[in-house]
């Protein structure tokens, strides 16, 4: 078996930039090794990960739980298609299922696949259920979204480089201001072709905006009453990554205390990914209740890849590192002490303006507009000092590490965070 020669971070950069389509603008940082909250690049410097691979690393890096589901499984079967049952795949739907306290579960490999499954299901159900004319249905989405980068998911974006010159869009979808109650009840009670609404119940690319208190129930409560799904894309913020389950979290068997209490807002339609498989594997999911998912039938959807043993295998794992290591209370702990150490800073700060988010999902917005390039600064001097993050809109960097995270270890990364912004006063 050849083995692939160790390269230097410069080797391997200038390769990704000849050979690989420059579709991403990574951190110059090349890594090679990763356990729990650490990685290591080729040179063998450790850092801390603030990143998560955009929260698919819950738990950890290479978590051995998880890993040894996977190579187990990887070498018993690895994929039969959807052409032939396989033993995994019923195990893990229940699973999911009786965790999540939804009916069925659709299975897919990535976010983007898992919200285009969501928008056929919902627009299906809207012409075979709510009675919508064929080809009328529309889809509400909030304005400053991402729930990914295909063609019709771009169809009802505003990020001018995910759209620009990749037209024409798909139509069927009307923006409203994100965190607007007053805008989804006014576009609800006027057309009565809606189908959905979609939305995150944190806007993560866009910077870690948090609705306010009462948005997501009262928007489901507006959907029940015009008969409208409530799709919740929890790719980002779910599995423990927000402090509870899921960041929409009401009625889950998760048995999380620190969901009690909260409004009971369970989406019609949920939508998960990344952290299902702990990073290890592409595992999506849409979950829904009988009277939305049985309008799916055979040949309507499917992937050659989505529910192979494998995945199946692996997303229970992760599940259950979640449910075992409470990792959804640890996230909630540490979020709290990790904004109030930062707003400690941040009051007699020049350079940050703010930190928001919940649980382990934050960001802070550097004092500066989105042209600037400090927070890209910023981010490399804590390259620099051990700790990798990376901006978003330019002048907000997001921080969401491992929530295998220790109290000691956050108080080390906010140290090393604090310092280093006081370089940039």
């Amino acid at each position: 078996m050849t083995v692939l020669e160790q390269l230097t971070s410069g080797d391997a950069i200038a390769l990704e930039n000849k050979y690989g389509a420059h579709n991403y603008h990574p951190l110059p940082v090349v890594l090679t090794r990763g356990k729990g909250v650490h990685v290591w690049d080729v040179e063998g410097k450790k850092y801390y990960d603030f990143l998560s691979a955009y929260s698919a690393v819950n738990q950890g890096h290479c978590h051995p739980e998880i890993v040894n589901a996977m190579t187990e499984q990887a070498q018993e079967l690895t994929l039969t298609s959807r052409a032939f049952y396989n033993d995994k795949l019923g195990q893990y739907e229940k699973f999911a299922c009786e965790l999540f306290g939804f009916d069925k579960l659709l299975p897919m490999n990535t976010g983007a696949e898992a919200v285009e499954t969501a928008l056929k299901i919902t627009r299906k159900w809207a012409y075979e259920v709510k009675g919508i004319d064929e080809n009328e249905a529309e889809i509400v989405v909030c304005e400053n979204n991402f729930h990914g980068r295909t063609t019709t998911i771009i169809s009802f974006s505003n990020d001018a480089t995910a759209r620009e010159n990749f037209g024409p869009y798909t139509k069927g979808f009307i923006k409203i201001e994100y965190d607007n109650i007053e805008a989804l009840e006014d576009v609800l009670k006027n057309n009565s072709n809606i189908a959905g609404f979609l939305v995150e119940p944190i806007q993560g690319e866009a910077g870690v905006y948090v609705p306010s208190d009462g948005y997501l129930a009262k928007a489901k409560a507006l959907c029940e009453q015009y008969n409208v799904l409530f799709i919740a894309d929890e790719v980002q913020t779910g599995i423990a990554r927000t402090g509870r389950l899921l960041a929409t979290c009401g009625n889950c068997s998760c048995k999380n205390k620190m969901c009690s209490g909260t409004p009971d807002v369970k989406p019609d339609v949920l939508i998960l990914g990344k952290a299902l498989s702990g990073g290890a594997y592409p595992v999506s999911a849409v979950l829904a209740n009988d009277n939305i998912m049985n309008v799916i039938r055979p040949g309507n959807h499917g992937s050659t890849f989505g529910g192979n043993p494998i995945a199946a295998t692996v997303a229970i794992a992760a599940l259950k590192v979640i449910q075992e290591e409470n990792l959804a209370e640890n996230a909630h702990k540490l979020g709290e002490l990790f904004r109030e150490e930062l707003n400690k800073y941040i009051e007699n700060s020049s350079v940050v303006k703010l930190v928001r988010g919940k649980g382990l999902l934050n960001a802070i917005v550097i004092n500066d507009d989105e042209k600037s390039n400090k927070a890209w600064d910023v981010c490399l001097a804590l390259r620099d000092n051990g700790l990798l993050a990376k901006p978003t809109h330019g002048n907000i960097i997001r921080f969401a590490p491992p929530l295998v995270m220790t109290e000691e270890q956050l108080l080390d990364c906010v140290s090393i965070i604090v310092s280093t912004l006081k370089e940039f006063e």
